[in-house]
This record gives structure tokens, sequence and C-alpha cells, in this order.
């Protein structure tokens, strides 16, 4: 592409320069063209008004051939992909790079291991996407944001942070020749705060919409209401085969692309738990899982993947099958809230055979390599929230038919799988179809809040793919009146301004900004992190009374909340003179979670830069 000549000072027609600049505009970043836009348009009312406007011209024109020379050269550094042709999404690669090319929106639908998540962002560099703007590409999750880049990065033969990189909280690996950018949902949507028009990006790809958390129901209604003033912007929806027909009518029958089929047949195997004694019903699910187990053994050789409702299910299962099988195989927790090496150890190649154990981490988004066989329980913790007794809660709950699916399709990635659900055939046809969307299960005064702050209007008419009920919205307003963030008129008052800066439930960012008015900040900033993250403080079934005593150091008489800020102060304490091994050892020894505590400074450091910003650190006169 030749670059044209900048216009001459005092050219004949300064119309004529304009309107050449104004063609070169569609060669620049997009980031750009917006402002060099706004700032032709002065120009042209300059020489309409008979003003001098070449200088300004001149100016411009070198502005836009910077940029213009930019994706030049971005276009010419994207990589060149290939495709694992096993892979059922490559069959379909032509379909899909057609259906992009020829729509602003795309849904692709696909069962688990089709490789939509890993082959889309490459059908979307052939397409000569990533260089005008970045290829942002969405998952749930950190460990999925992570490893994906990391998978991609691999298959690119490209060093991880340069044409694929990844941006979760806390940790980002990103530089100025990255044309993918693997990122949280929640990431994106923090960006929208900055970046309105999300112009740091040519093409969005959505992935695994069918979780319908939050953030994701969130950015579905953002991005719908951006597309008439993005027309360059391209969107792509990946869903599970979960109800495709609900995304693409959002998108005003957006074309929905099928993959088919994943690479291995699964058996499906029916086992149920017998137990007439609820209280004994987790010793009894712990012995399914141990004859589960030994019924694989006999199969032939394949790692083995248990979902399990949480961290203490994770552990108690642990211990069963080390006892049960010592040597035999090697054990690996998978969840959240393990470090980011901790969670890679599961993707490392091995010798043994492996025995996975994982909350619905696993589920979707993130593929453990490997796997042969699965092992369904049937059960996970779902957040729900009461508007009745408002009360948030994290019961343990009987799975959809579609999250059954999905745990499912896990395995039959390297050879014929095999999926042993400890439930009957009758059990899961009683089943829901489909997991609730969280926006129809969640306290709603935060979401309120944040679409306030960014001027999205009222909650009853923004674009949800499934409208929340009116009493949890008119619980969501009640909290946020109590608060004080919003007036009579259900608009935000300066200290609702604030507190949409906070990235914490607004309950506890309302203490955050009273502690600026009684000047006990420093307390206050630790209890709110503290209560941003779960207790860090953990209290083992099987050895209560030497958790217990292990923490009486911490406890406070007076205050459960003061027991957090001596809690505060013997970590940071001990972190001063101790080395990371020698830290988390102690930890260990004191019944505290490493990683959590780690969390709960990261987050206490995010709050104090953000009151540092918002200046709340500093003296404040009382308010009326």
């Amino acid at each position: 592409m030749r670059p044209s000549p900048a216009p001459h000072a005092r050219s004949a027609s300064p119309a004529a320069d304009i309107r050449l600049l104004n063609e070169r505009l569609a060669a620049c970043m997009v980031r750009d063209r917006r402002q060099l836009r706004a700032t032709l348009r002065h120009a042209e009312q300059l020489a309409r008004s008979g003003r001098p406007a070449d200088r300004l011209l001149r100016n411009l024109a070198v502005r836009i051939e910077r940029s213009a020379q930019r994706l030049q050269q971005r276009q010419s550094a994207l990589p060149r992909p290939t495709y694992p042709q096993e892979l059922p999404v490559v069959a379909e690669k032509q379909a899909i790079a057609r259906a992009i090319a020829e729509h602003q929106v795309v849904i692709v639908c696909g069962e688990t291991g089709s490789g939509k998540t890993t082959q889309l962002p490459k059908i979307c560099l052939e397409l000569g996407r990533g260089a005008a703007g970045l290829i942002g590409h969405t998952q749930p999750r950190r460990i999925a944001a992570r490893s994906v880049a990391m998978r991609i990065a691999q298959e690119l033969a490209s060093p991880l942070g340069q044409a694929v990189g990844y941006k979760v909280r806390f940790d980002e690996r990103l530089s100025d020749n990255t044309h993918i950018k693997l990122m949280t949902d929640g990431i994106l949507l923090a960006e929208t705060q900055q970046d309105r028009l999300l112009e740091q990006y040519d093409t969005l790809i959505i992935d695994e919409a069918h979780e319908r958390s939050l953030n994701i129901d969130f950015l579905l209604g953002y991005i719908k209401q951006l597309l008439p003033r993005r027309p360059d912007l391209k969107v792509i929806i990946t869903s599970a085969t979960i109800d495709p027909q609900r995304f693409s009518r959002h998108f005003n029958d957006a074309p929905i692309i099928t993959v088919s089929g994943r690479v291995y047949p699964v058996e499906v195997r029916y086992r149920p738990v017998v137990c007439t004694d609820p209280d004994e019903e987790d010793l009894e699910m712990g012995q399914a899982i141990l004859r589960a187990v030994d019924e694989l053994a006999r199969e032939g050789p394949g790692d083995t993947l248990i979902f399990l409702s949480g961290e203490r299910e994770i552990r108690q299962t642990a211990e069963l099958l080390r006892r049960h099988r010592p040597a035999v195989a090697e054990i690996l927790p998978l969840y959240a809230r393990l470090s980011a090496d901790e969670q890679m150890k599961v993707f490392q190649p091995h010798e043994r055979p492996r025995i996975v154990l994982a909350t619905n981490v696993a589920e979707t988004s993130l593929t453990v390599p490997g796997i042969r066989y699965v092992i369904d329980p049937g059960f996970a913790r779902i957040s729900r929230y009461s508007p009745r007794t408002r009360v948030h809660r994290l019961p343990i709950e009987r799975i959809s038919q579609a999250s059954a699916d999905q745990r499912k399709g896990r395995c039959g990635r390297v050879a014929n799988g095999i999926c042993i659900r400890l439930y009957s055939e009758e059990d899961f046809a009683s089943r829901p179809r489909y997991t609730d969307p969280e926006i129809l299960r969640t306290h709603l005064a935060s979401v309120i809040l944040q679409m306030k702050a960014l001027g999205l209007g009222d909650i009853q008419d923004f674009p949800f793919i499934d409208p929340p009920d009116y009493r949890a919205i008119r619980d969501g307003f009640a909290t946020l009146h109590e608060l004080g963030a919003i007036d009579d008129r259900n608009e935000l008052t300066s200290l609702g301004r604030e507190l949409a800066r906070l990235p914490i439930d607004p309950r506890i960012g309302r203490m955050v900004l009273e502690a600026a008015q009684e000047d006990v900040m420093r307390e206050v900033l630790i209890i709110a992190s503290a209560l941003s993250v779960q207790d860090p403080r953990l209290r083992p079934t099987d050895r209560p009374e030497l958790a217990d005593a292990a923490h009486a150091q911490f406890r406070d008489n007076s205050s459960d909340f003061l027991s957090f800020v001596k809690l505060w102060d013997w970590y940071h304490q001990q972190a001063l003179r101790l080395s990371g091994n020698k830290l988390r050892r102690l930890c260990r020894d004191n019944f505290l979670s490493y990683v959590l505590m780690r969390e709960w400074h990261d987050i206490h450091h995010q709050l104090l830069e953000l009151v540092g910003e918002m200046g709340l650190d500093k003296p404040r006169p009382r308010r009326p």
C-alpha cells in the first residue's frame, strides 16, 4: 500500500486534501480513527469558514500516515496459521471464515472438544483481523485465559506475550506486537469504562457464552448497543450446543455455524449412589468414587477427571484415593484458587496415570489433556441470592443436563471415552435442561451501580438476554438507596460515583468510603479486602481442634473484624523475615491458605492504589 503524499501548504483545493485524507482513514489503526476523523471535521469547518487550515491539515496528514504505516507493519507481521486437521472445527473452517467476512456477528456452536476456542482466533488471523486492532478473546476464568493463550502461542510458534498474550487480574503478558489478546470477560467489561467503543479491538470472540455469567450477559448487552457505532467490529459468540438460537435472536438473527461432534465417542454409564441416611451420603459418595475409579482402571490406561463441588471435597477425595490406590496414579487438584504454577501442573507431560480432581472450573473452556475417563457425582456449588431474605448463599445443588453433558465432553479426546455418572438415568432426565443465568440468581446492586456509572440507562431497558426479575431489581435499588449511592430519582449521587470506582461489593465499598470520614482507612481496607475473598483460615473437618488452636493467636474478643487486622499484621511481619517457601510452610502449619493470603494482599494493594487515586487516603471533612 503506497502512502499518499501529505497536502502541500496553501494547496489549490483544501477540500480535495480533506477528501483524500478522509479516504485514508480506513487504512489507519482503529484506535486512531475517531480522533483523526474529529480533527478532520474541524479542519473542514475552518476551510468552509474561510479560515486557514493548511497547518492543521499538514499535521493531520503526518498523523494519518504514521497510523497507516503502523497498520501496514502489523499486517506484514501477522502469523500464518496452520490447523490440526483432526479437530472437527477445521472441517468447517471455510464456512466459518465466509460467515465472519459477510456478517458482523456470527454464532459458532459446537460440542466440547471441537477445537473452536483455539482455532477461531487463527481463522480470524487468516482473514486479516488482528492488524487494525486486537483480536480480543474472552474466557470465563483466569486459568482458561492463561492456558488458551499458551496453547495458541505454541501452535503459532510464537513466544507467549508476542503474537499472542493474555491479561487477567494482577497479571498480563502483552506487547506492542500482540495480535490475539486472551482475557477474562471481567477484564473486557472493566475496559469499557476507559474505552467506551472498545477501539483497541477489531474483533471480539466471546467464548463459552452458554455459561451465562453476569459478566457475559452484561457484555452481550453492551456489545449489542455498541455494534451500530462500530460497523467495522466483528463479533464471534461461541457456545456449546446449549440453546444457540437464543444468542442468534439477541443479535438480530445472526447466522449460526454448527460444528459437529467430538473426535471420539463417549459411553455413558449410570452408577447411582444409594444411601438412606442423608448424614452418611458424603461417605457413601466417596466409596462410590473409589468403585468408579476401580471400574475405569479395568478398562485400560488413561487419565481420569473427577468433578467435585468444592475444595473440601477435593481434599477429602484425594486422601481417600491415596489410601485406596497408593503410588498407582498421580493425584492432582484443579480449582480456581490454586496458584498459576499449581494449575499448570495438569498440562505438563507425565508418565504415570493421572487422576485430576476438579471443581466446575474444568467443566467448560479448559481442556485437561489426556483425559479418557470422567466421573461425575452430579453436584456443584451454585451462587444464589434471595431478595426476600437478602442473603447470598453458595449451596451445593444438582447440576443441569447441559452441565452434565459438558462434563461428559471432557473425555473422548484421545480415544473412546467413558463417563460414569453417580446418579440414575431417571435422575438425569428429571434435571433442568439448563442452569439459570447468573443474573437471575444474583444481587443486582453492583450491576445497577456499574450500569449507572457507565451511562447505560435503566436496567429495565438494557438489552439483557434474560431480563432479571423485578423483585431482584427492586432489592438492588433498595440496597443502593440505603448506602446513599442513588438519590430519590434513582440517579447516582457523588458518593455513588465514588462507590462505582471500587471493584468490590457496594456494601463493602461503602465501608471504605466511610473510613475516610472516620480516619480509620488502614483498618477498614484490611477488613474490606478480607471480606472480598474467601476466608483464608482453614478448618479441616478431620483436625478442627488443631486449626482452632492455631487461629487463637489471631482472635480479638471485642470484634471478629479486628481478628482480620491481627491476622494481617502477623502475616506481614512474617513476610518481612521469611522466604516465600518458608512463609508458605508457616501458613500451612497455622492452617492458613497461602494462596488466599496472597489474593487478600493483592486486593488490598489494588484498593490502596484506588483510594490514593481518589484522594481518600487524605483527611476529609465529614459529610453533613
